[in-house]
């Protein structure tokens, strides 16, 4: 064994981690809220990182902390909501209809999310064709994933499986696609989103939800 004065490794307390944790994610969302005023001024494809840092009074190597790239300050907006409806999805009840279960954990992140960003977001997202396709692509890697993950578990198949993948990926289409209908005619988003997704529940399966 090692002597009393051996020195034992240093471990921040779980308080010290999360506030780190916060810290970060505050001055990146203070970059990506700079990244979008120039986002909506001259457009996303024009705009550079050594724009984005100038605007936000960073340096273009602490800019890179906190990005990887310029595309994944859009990309942010699509992550943080896939976490959230992962964390909502897993204290729905479990004997929920699967579909139900996404509707309604769609319809409480988003109803929780500020619209007004939303609704910028949206702007710059469809001013630029590279940047609709890029972030249609992470839209099915990031928040598709999360919901064939979940219809998997519930359905007893795995998240690759035809009938979790089918139901994800159609979930995720028609909440891109109310999402912008939303945007173009106005309304509340989150029960635009929720109405849009019973197209699922009565065309595809009949009202059955999914159930189990």
């Amino acid at each position: 064994m090692a002597g009393d004065g051996a020195k034992r490794p240093y471990r921040t307390s779980p308080s010290v981690r999360q506030a780190r944790a916060d810290r970060l994610e505050a001055a990146a969302r203070a970059v990506e809220s700079a990244a979008l005023q120039l986002f909506e001024l001259r457009g996303f494809d024009v705009v550079t990182v050594d724009d984005i840092a100038a605007a936000a009074r960073i340096s273009v190597r602490t800019f890179y902390r906190y990005f990887p790239a310029k595309d994944d300050v859009l990309r942010a907006v699509l992550r943080r909501r896939a976490q959230a409806v992962a964390t909502a999805l897993a204290t729905r009840p479990a004997d929920e209809a699967p579909m139900r279960s996404v509707r309604q954990a769609v319809q409480d992140v988003v109803a929780a999310e500020d619209s007004a960003e939303v609704a910028r977001w949206v702007q710059v997202v469809e001013a630029s064709l590279y940047a609709t396709r890029v972030m249609l692509g992470v839209s099915i890697l990031e928040f598709n994933g999360v919901l064939a993950e979940f219809l998997g578990m519930r359905l007893g198949k795995a998240p690759d499986d035809l009938e979790p993948a089918m139901l994800a990926v159609a979930a995720g289409a028609i909440i891109l696609v109310a999402q912008t209908r939303w945007y173009l005619l106005g309304g509340d988003l989150a029960a635009t989103i929720s109405d849009a997704l019973t197209v699922i529940d009565t065309v595809v399966l009949g009202g059955a939800g999914a159930s189990e």
